[in-house]
């Protein structure tokens, strides 16, 4: 038995995560080396008067920063604790860190200085957020940041000119983007992988039960049909219950991709009864789901039609084309054809099998039935339904 192990990974932005990580120890070492200048500075310069108020509990807070830094890089690079507590503890430990720069910074000295953790460290907070909640959240965080630090260095007045908020917004806004795409794709490739392992599971069901079940039901439909009595019944009830197994094959749980598609090749075949002649290309021709469940159900009707009225030893052939902008299904007998008037006729007694199962479903779903027959040439019909956007590049 054939069998499709399906394994995707759980996190596609997982290499985001690490690769900011890196930048983190970066940031991290950037700001121990402001943090060496700036204890080590006067105001003014050469005034004796030193630009930290509290030097010691600003190491303190390096320290803080440090431990932070180790802590968080290990726990997003290899995702050791839930990610939103994280990130928000986070949040808060920048908003602080900003904050303390009043308290152990003197004012002559911050208000033309970065504050005390340095702008690229407080970058990490808005990556995180945005490779998290994306790019709304990133950008809002990288501007809020940005103007808590220009708060504290009384610099609001050079909002415009300064080059920290647009910079916080981009990096918040572009990876936030980038992560998202990169979630889409991961999801979009789940869902294909998936859908191809249930395909590859339904035409392997569909070839084991036609090749046993339901080649035996059929057989007993076709010899009851011939007999009286007893084995007439037999033969009807084993009509039923093949079409009912060829049903039950057809609707057989698909696992939809985004666009919730289904392939049309596997469907159509689960469903042929097994004298019919089916041709198709070798490619999956994958459609919306509410459009291959009305192609096929047309399929039915009018293959049901040929059993009730094209005469006895009329066979069946199914034609799958697929034209690129648009898919292509023809299904012709070679019985008795339908005699001129005749579709009018049962029209007008209220029997609406061809207009409203046949033409009246393919125009539901964008499509055309286009009818070709008369007397002694049997019967086509030829199903054409357009590609829509998006489904040109469906094909495997």
């Amino acid at each position: 038995m054939e069998r499709v192990v399906v394994q995707i990974d759980a996190d596609a932005t997982l290499p985001f995560w690490r690769g900011a990580q890196v930048f983190r120890f970066a940031s991290v070492a950037y700001a121990i080396g402001a943090q060496v200048v700036s204890v080590n500075a006067e105001v003014p310069v050469g005034s004796g008067v030193p630009a930290y108020s509290h030097p010691l509990i600003s190491w303190l807070l390096i320290a803080l920063l440090v431990i932070w830094s180790g802590v968080s890089g290990l726990v997003y690079a290899f995702e050791l604790l839930p990610r939103p507590p994280m990130v928000i503890t986070e949040l808060v430990i920048t908003v602080l860190l900003i904050a303390s720069t009043m308290w152990v910074v003197r004012p002559e000295y911050y208000h033309h200085h970065q504050s005390l953790p340095s702008t690229f460290w407080v970058t990490n907070a808005v990556v995180s957020v945005a490779l998290l909640w994306g790019p709304i959240a990133g950008g809002v965080t990288g501007v809020g940041l940005s103007l808590l630090s220009l708060g504290v260095e009384e610099q609001f007045h050079n909002v415009v000119t300064d080059a920290t908020t647009p910079i916080l917004l981009t990096v918040g806004v572009t990876l936030g983007i980038g992560a998202r795409i990169v979630t889409r794709a991961q999801q979009e490739l789940s869902a294909a992988v998936r859908m191809q392992a249930a395909t590859k599971e339904r035409e392997r069901l569909a070839r084991e039960v036609h090749d046993g079940a339901l080649q035996v039901l059929a057989l007993m439909r076709r010899r009851g049909a011939d007999l009286d009595g007893d084995a007439a019944e037999l033969g009807r009830l084993a009509g039923e219950q093949e079409q009912a197994l060829r049903t039950l094959i057809s609707r057989q749980a698909a696992m939809p991709g985004i666009d919730e598609t289904t392939e049309l090749r596997s469907r159509l075949q689960a469903v042929l009864p097994a004298d019919v002649a089916f041709s198709g290309p070798a490619d999956a021709i994958h459609l919306p789901d509410a459009m291959v469940t009305e192609l096929v159900a047309v399929v039915v009707t009018i293959l049901d039609n040929v059993a009730r009225h094209a005469g006895d030893g009329a066979r069946a052939f199914v034609l799958l084309e697929d034209l690129g902008d648009e898919v292509v299904l023809t299904v012709r007998d070679d019985g008795v054809g339908i005699p001129d008037g005749r579709l009018g006729e049962a029209e007008a007694e209220g029997r609406m099998g061809v207009s409203k199962s046949i033409r009246g479903r393919m125009a539901d779903i964008g499509g055309e039935a286009l009818l070709d027959t008369g007397p002694d040439i049997g019967t086509e019909w030829e199903l054409h339904v357009p590609r829509g956007d998006g489904q040109d590049g469906a094909r495997d």
